[in-house]
This record gives structure tokens, C-alpha cells and sequence, in this order.
């Protein structure tokens, strides 16, 4: 217990550093957060106009889109401004950067994606507050669930990405496919559930998770289901763990590219 609350410790200076750093220069950082939630709010548009002439879209209102937006924004916005270097694994990998990390006496992984922030995802959390104020979901089990929802949402968000990430260990380069594949889920979770049937329904909850990122969480937090809680924090803990379990078998196959000095 003491060497994990040790390690907790470690991550939560890394945090604090990084948002530090972050905010180091204050006119890059507000722009970047302002740059994002206004790109967040152009993308909605579109669905603005649409329920305009439209009350309802397979069973979604437009406070079920409000909700949904919520959710992917601030879990998307929560996994990389906690584990930023997520996005950035196959590269690291690539170029032999992970020498830093293998030095120190720290667990590889969550040292290695939670090293950098990414400033502009810090809008995106901002933009997934102000969407869910819209929805009226006020009562402290919403909120909860709500909360519940982006933390497990990020998870799956920051494994899905290392998953991916890890492909490097193999091919050398996967920084196209892994970030591919990262636009495939934000895109297609933005999406109602019931657009999507049959094989391409198969695929959004198993090859490209989408459904867990956004339709299931919608479903917990308007039906309050026991059994969508269920599958969504097993789902996100299932892939949390091939994810580790991946980088740690892929490591074995990693060749230094002697950049220590480039860290330090």
C-alpha cells in the first residue's frame, strides 16, 4: 500500500507539472482552450440545424445529443489531458524515446503517457461541461453517473490509443493507423447508436469501441441501467488491461535509440 500510494503520488506531480508548464504561457494556453471549444461548437452546429426541422433522430432528442456530446468531449478531453503522450506512443516508440523511462525506477507505462498534456483537450473538457448543462440532468445520480461515465470513457479513450500505439513495437511505424483509429472512434461515438445495424453495429462495439464511448454511457445516464454500468466499466477495464498487456510484451521487442541525452 505505501509503494502505491507512492506511485500515485508520483503521477499526481506529473499532472501538476504538466498543467504548470502548461500554463506557463498564458496567452498560448487560452488560446488553444478557446480555439478548442469553438471547434467543438462548429461541429455541433450541424446537429443544431438538423433537430431545427427534426424533433428526433433514431430515438435521440436533442437533449439526448446534448448529453452525448458531453460525454465523448469530456472523456476525450479528461484521457489526453491526463495521459497526452497516448496519442504520441507510436512515435516514442519509433524513435527510441522510451530510454528515459526505462532509467528511472517508476512503472514504464502510465509514466510514459502521462508525461505530457495536451493544452487544447482542456477545452474540450470545458466544452463537455457546458454541453451537459444544457441537458438538465441536475439530480446528484445524473451528475454522478455523469462523472462515472467521462472517467470510464477516458480509460477506454487512453487504452484504445495505446493499444494501437504499440503496433510500433512490431512494424516500426504506426503513428498513421494508430492516429486513424483514434478519428474513428471520437468520429463515429458523435453518431446516434441507432444509425448504425448489423456488421457495422459489430464492429463500433468490438474493432472500433465507439459504442462504449458514446452510446453506452448515454444509456447509463438516461436509464440509470445497472447492466450498462456493468458492461461499461468492464469493457473499459477489459481493454485497459490488453492495452498493458500489449505494451509490456511489445517492450521485450523495443531497441534503444540512445536518447537519454535528448530527455535530460
Amino acid at each position: 500500500m505505501r509503494r502505491l500510494a507512492s506511485e500515485l503520488a508520483f503521477l499526481g506531480n506529473l499532472v501538476k507539472m504538466n498543467l504548470a508548464s502548461a500554463m506557463e504561457y498564458r496567452a498560448g494556453f487560452i488560446s488553444q482552450v478557446l480555439g478548442m471549444l469553438i471547434n467543438n461548437g462548429i461541429y455541433f452546429l450541424f446537429w443544431l440545424i438538423y433537430f431545427d426541422r427534426f424533433a428526433e433522430i433514431r430515438g435521440y432528442r436533442i437533449n439526448e445529443i446534448y448529453l452525448l456530446f458531453a460525454v465523448v468531449a469530456a472523456g476525450y478531453g479528461l484521457a489526453y489531458a491526463l495521459c497526452g503522450n497516448a496519442a504520441r506512443l507510436p512515435a516514442l516508440i519509433a524513435e527510441g524515446r522510451l530510454d528515459y523511462y526505462l532509467a528511472l525506477p517508476r512503472p514504464v507505462l502510465p509514466h510514459v503517457l502521462m508525461t505530457h498534456c495536451q493544452v487544447s483537450t482542456i477545452g474540450d473538457i470545458s466544452f463537455g461541461i457546458v454541453a451537459y448543462l444544457f441537458t438538465g440532468r441536475f439530480s446528484p445520480l445524473d451528475i454522478l453517473l455523469f462523472g462515472i461515465a467521462c472517467i470510464l470513457v477516458a480509460i477506454i479513450m487512453v487504452a484504445f490509443a495505446t493499444l494501437f500505439g504499440t503496433l510500433a513495437f512490431h512494424f516500426g511505424s504506426a503513428q498513421q493507423i494508430a492516429s486513424q483509429a483514434q478519428n474513428a472512434i471520437v468520429t463515429f461515438a458523435l453518431y446516434p447508436a441507432g444509425l448504425f445495424q448489423g456488421w457495422v453495429k459489430f464492429v463500433l462495439l468490438t474493432l472500433i469501441p465507439a459504442a462504449f464511448v458514446g452510446a453506452v454511457p448515454v444509456e447509463l445516464i438516461t436509464t440509470h441501467s445497472a447492466g450498462a454500468l456493468v458492461r461499461l466499466a468492464t469493457f473499459a477495464l477489459a481493454i485497459a488491461l490488453v492495452a498493458t498487456l500489449s505494451f509490456y510484451s511489445g517492450l521485450r521487442r523495443y531497441e534503444s535509440g540512445s536518447a537519454l541525452n535528448v530527455n535530460l
